[in-house]
């Protein structure tokens, strides 16, 4: 398959939610992740995500011992949260789990202020 086709269709679709009823994710916002997926290399991006789709962080995420913020969407189509986010913080003793209604995997793009916001939140709550 067309490589070029293929990060455009994950930005038009799965990544942003943009395949969901009512989603209004911009053109620019789709353009960006695809010229960043072209820029980065398809070798690359492929031993990327074979690394970290096959490794288990389980272990790694029990012997957490700072103060550990997880935000995850509860549609994400990429990473479902009962795998990823949910997974993860109970994992990670004492983890601030902030679940995201309705969004997507791409939550760093379409929910730039709330993240934002909650990472200051977080880390003002303990003194930074």
């Amino acid at each position: 398959a067309d490589r070029s086709q293929l990060y455009k269709d994950l930005a038009d679709g799965p990544f942003f939610g943009n395949n969901r009823p009512g989603a209004d994710v911009s053109q620019g916002i789709r353009d960006a992740f695809w010229l960043q997926s072209m820029a980065a290399g398809h070798r690359n991006a492929y031993e990327s995500i074979a690394a970290f789709s096959a490794t288990d962080f389980r272990d790694d995420l029990a012997k957490f011992d700072v103060p550990t913020l997880v935000i995850h969407g509860d549609d994400d189509q990429v990473v479902p949260f009962e795998v990823g986010g949910k997974a993860s913080a109970a994992l990670v003793k004492s983890a601030e789990l902030i679940v995201y209604p309705g969004a997507p995997h791409g939550i760093t793009d379409t929910h730039k202020e709330q993240l934002g916001n909650d990472l200051l939140t977080f880390l003002r709550s303990y003194g930074a």
